[in-house]
């Protein structure tokens, strides 16, 4: 992977003379996007200490692919499509349930398990097993969503490509992520988070305690918790207006379930629902 690593530098280094027909630099990219569409490499990934590390040749390999690929029709049955990127295939042999009206990029990971209802995961997202992308989700372009994860209806989940070296939205595993939710510009969400439904969380969104009021940051909702959307006022000029926030309203023991029955409850007591 390193010489690949090394060739995929060097093809973005000078991208402005390559050519459409070069063979050998088009294998180097294909080989790149690949691995990414195998499982066996991803944009970006939590290390040791917690912090997001991004793999910027990777999201150059894209950006490659993208520069070199031609326009192609691409027909399913009735319905026809123009891009350049193919769909992602094999479906039955990697254990994933992909229902009529959805589709992933090539390049895009599914892990075993995954479920798509009518969705859309484009190329260089990765989504881990058993995650459930309900009808109308989409998985934005090098998102990175966890293991038994539930994608509620209308979730948008923010993609990004340039520049190379900017944080993909990631989501945790264990999580609810509840209907028309939108997760954007490189926001975080962590393990076991339940997060109510018309959640707006990018990065630049405060996240607050409900108990003590405490701001615990910008778009990163901690781990095992309950979060739900919610306004903070701010005055200017014209008046007093209320801004988004997420706020955390609930702090879940790790590795806690979500039984539904209490968590209607605690997000009927706050006024919330997923």
């Amino acid at each position: 992977m390193a010489d690949l690593r090394a060739r995929i530098e060097d093809l973005w280094e000078h991208r402005a003379e390559l050519a459409a027909d070069d063979v050998e630099a088009n294998q180097a990219v294909f080989e790149a996007i690949a691995l990414l569409d195998r499982g066996e490499a991803r944009v970006a990934e939590i290390d040791g200490g917690g912090q997001v590390v991004v793999h910027e040749w990777l999201k150059k390999a894209i950006l490659l692919y993208f520069k070199q690929s031609a326009m192609a029709t691409i027909e399913l049955g009735p319905f026809e499509y123009a891009d350049k990127i193919p769909l992602k295939s094999g479906f039955e042999a990697a254990g994933v349930r992909v229902v009529p009206g959805a589709s992933a990029r090539f390049g895009a990971f599914l892990d075993r398990g995954v479920v798509l209802m009518p969705s859309y995961v484009n190329i260089g997202a990765r989504v881990g097993a058993n995650t459930m992308v309900d009808t109308w989700a989409t998985v934005g372009s090098c998102a990175q969503i966890g293991a038994n994860v539930h994608l509620s209806g209308g979730v948008g989940i923010g993609g990004v490509l340039e520049p190379p070296n900017a944080v993909p939205v990631i989501v945790g595993d264990d999580c609810l992520i509840g209907s028309r939710c939108i997760v954007a510009e490189g926001a975080r969400v962590g393990d076991g988070v339940v997060l109510g439904a018309g959640c707006i969380l990018t990065g630049s969104i405060p996240v607050i305690d409900a108990e003590t009021g405490e701001e615990l940051g910008r778009g990163v909702v901690p781990p095992w918790c309950v979060a739900v959307a919610a306004t903070r006022p701010r005055s200017f000029p014209g008046g007093e207006f209320g801004l988004p926030c997420v706020l955390v309203v609930k702090h879940l023991e790790p590795g806690e379930r979500h039984d539904k029955a209490a968590l209607n409850e605690v997000l009927r007591t706050h006024g919330a629902a997923t």
